[in-house]
């Protein structure tokens, strides 16, 4: 009888252990990634959705490019996938990203003139708050 009882808090104690195995492996980080990932369907914070450059000076040779990110966020600061963001001030016009997961918008620039550019992006055709300078160089 105690042999039958030791068997069944072994048996228990195995399953137990792996359910918290496959919950702490297969489970909770699945949950966390979805907490982190960006929100579609949110509304955009246009007072914290921002522009930054990867790489503000490049050469004024048509291939050499300046790279700037846009990051279009929700008021609680997680990205909104799906968005179309739009760069104005480029020699070649405006530009039109869609953002990532992330809610990253990411725009590559050249120009074959020399000089400094100010750029702009809006979001649903609003304009975001901040702007952002890209050098080009002979």
């Amino acid at each position: 009888m105690k042999t039958n009882k030791l068997y069944l808090g072994l048996v228990i104690g195995v399953f137990s252990l792996a359910f918290v195995g496959y919950m702490a492996v297969a489970v909770i980080p699945k949950v966390f990634v979805t907490m982190t990932k960006a929100t579609p369907g949110k509304e955009v914070s246009l007072g914290g959705s921002y522009l930054i450059g990867g790489n503000i000076l490049a050469k004024a040779d048509g291939v050499d490019k300046c790279e700037v990110n846009v990051f279009v966020l929700d008021s609680s600061g997680k990205g909104i996938k799906g968005m179309a963001v739009v760069l104005s001030g480029a020699e070649s016009g405006e530009m039109q990203v869609v953002s990532d997961t992330d809610g990253k918008a990411v725009f590559e620039i050249t120009s074959v003139k020399e000089g400094q550019l100010t750029l702009s992006a809006s979001v649903g055709g609003v304009p975001l708050e901040k702007t952002i300078k890209v050098t080009f160089r002979n």
